[in-house]
């Protein structure tokens, strides 16, 4: 389904219009608001973890539009009759940490009694409207680099099966807890040409959203993506969620491997991460330097995992 058609006034530079993170509006010839929301239920047991997971991930919407974040709104939601006021107190105490190493306050919010546990925020950020990176304006020739490793979805799955280990836990909640905020120095950069994160859509899905934006196609070679080490065993040996197989079922038409490509394979690029890194597409020459920043914020985690080209709006997957 679609949203509507509204009202859109010049100063709304981004909007609904594309498949993008954030909502930015122009103020004046500097000074940008970006706006964003996202929530979910939990994906961890521990409440702490979970707050901070999704803290995180709601922040990255902001980061991915070249945005620094000024304050949150939490949005909470619980089942006061079964969770704890103690447990409830923790899972916002999660955000509220995320939130801090943010820099930022959480300034309000809004609870509501529902059937089960959801929690997330408002991201309201700034941004000089000259500096905003949206996922539509990639190049051809542009180098596409990935800031995080994938398998998160992966983790996920073996958590809920009981096999995941102890150091598996600690490498999907090391991931989900760091925030994006590199992006902000990216977009300082004029070659850094596109931005998006990866959520769950996961890494086809989302850069097939780049390609359209762009009018491009892309090319990535799969042994070159960084991969949580766990994560890949556990795909290799059938540990998948469900909405893996949605996703290729939503645009697999879109996406070509090769034909001797396993399963797993297709399984790890659609695989839908929570909190997951920035897609970046950037001049090639300019590579090397944005690979140093985000090593500079999260260390040596990032890759060089294909290229824009010319051509329909599709993924080829080498």
């Amino acid at each position: 389904s679609q949203m509507p058609a509204g009202l859109v006034p010049p100063d709304l530079l981004v909007g609904t219009d594309t498949a993008d993170d954030a909502a930015v509006y122009r103020l004046n010839d500097r000074q940008a608001v970006g706006a964003t929301t996202d929530f979910f239920t939990p994906i961890v047991d521990d409440p702490r973890d979970f707050g901070r997971i999704a803290a995180t991930n709601a922040l990255s919407d902001v980061y991915a539009m070249g945005g620094t974040p000024i304050f949150a709104l939490a949005i909470v939601g619980m089942p006061l009759d079964k969770l704890p006021g103690e447990v409830i107190g923790r899972i916002l105490e999660g955000g509220a940490s995320v939130c801090r190493e943010a820099g930022i306050p959480v300034a309000g919010g809004h609870s509501i009694d529902v059937l089960e546990p959801i929690y997330g925020l408002v991201g309201i950020g700034v941004v000089d409207p000259a500096r905003v990176r949206t996922n539509s304006g990639a190049r051809e020739g542009d180098a596409l680099i990935l800031s995080k490793p994938l398998g998160i979805g992966i983790l996920s799955a073996g958590l809920k099966k009981g096999i995941l280990s102890p150091e598996g836990y600690a490498e999907m909640l090391r991931w989900t807890t760091t925030l994006n905020r590199v992006g902000a120095k990216l977009a300082e950069l004029e070659g850094v040409h596109a931005m998006t994160d990866v959520t769950g859509f996961g890494l086809a899905g989302h850069l097939l959203e780049m390609c359209r934006g762009a009018g491009l196609a892309a090319e990535v070679e799969f042994d070159s993506l960084p991969v949580i080490p766990e994560a890949l065993h556990l795909v290799r040996d059938g540990v998948a969620t469900g909405a893996s197989t949605r996703n290729w079922a939503s645009y697999g038409a879109s996406v070509s491997m090769r034909g001797d490509a396993p399963e797993w394979q297709r399984k790890l690029v659609t695989d839908p991460q929570t909190s997951g890194g920035l897609l970046i597409s950037c001049a090639p020459e300019l590579a090397n330097e944005v690979l140093a920043l985000i090593e500079a914020e999260q260390g040596n985690t990032a890759r060089v995992i294909g290229h824009m080209r010319a051509g329909l709006p599709v993924l080829t997957v080498a």
